[in-house]
């Protein structure tokens, strides 16, 4: 009898060591289950984080154009626009504007619309959209309004000779005056090139 009860008690402790280990081993696996799900939890926070990042980065690129063009290159400051005109040899075009002028925001759309003038401002033009005015002077020939726009060639000379089309404010443009704009850089464009071409035959 003594055996048998031993052996029933090695029997029993045996299975219970099987249950354990069965245990242990769902319990593990259970614990692995959620390290993974952890670790996959950190991986998407990390991907967001990433993705906010770069919008935000691509946003803080954008605010330059303040709608006016986010394919356009744009300069920051009147200065810089000075320098990168000069080192370029590309006439600078500053936009004058206010966020809440309903005139900005109308010549603002059509000019952001107008595939020539986008194009002509990509690759032609050193390009300033400003909603403070300058201390130059020169940038305000007939008066402080907005929208106003002028040109500056390379060699730092306002070209006041390219003018929109009203008499009283010189330099403004109305949306539906975008082809006239076009034209006008076109304009700066040619005029730049045949007094560079002139001053090379001297």
């Amino acid at each position: 009898m003594p055996n048998i009860a031993y052996n029933v008690a090695v029997a029993f402790d045996l299975e219970r060591g099987t249950v354990n280990l069965l245990h242990l081993f769902h319990s593990r696996k259970h614990n692995t289950i959620i390290m993974q799900h952890w670790m996959i939890c950190a991986l998407l926070l990390f991907l967001v984080f990433c993705d906010v990042s770069a919008q935000r980065k691509k946003k803080t690129v954008q605010t330059l154009s303040r709608g006016w063009g986010d394919d356009i290159t744009w300069v920051q400051t009147y200065e810089e626009g000075l320098s990168k005109a000069v080192e370029s040899k590309k006439p600078l075009m500053i936009i004058h504007h206010l966020e809440d002028c309903p005139h900005s925001k109308g010549l603002k759309k059509a000019f952001a619309e107008h595939q020539t003038i986008q194009r002509l401002a990509k690759s032609d033009f050193i390009m300033l959209n400003l909603v403070h005015e300058t201390t130059d002077t020169n940038l305000a020939p007939d008066g402080f309004y907005v929208p106003r726009i002028l040109f500056v060639d390379p060699s730092l000379t306002v070209r006041a000779d390219i003018a929109g089309k009203y008499a009283n404010r010189m330099y403004t443009y109305e949306p539906s005056d975008v082809d006239f704009l076009a034209e006008n850089m076109m304009k700066a464009k040619i005029l730049l090139k045949d007094e560079h071409e002139d001053h090379d035959d001297l």
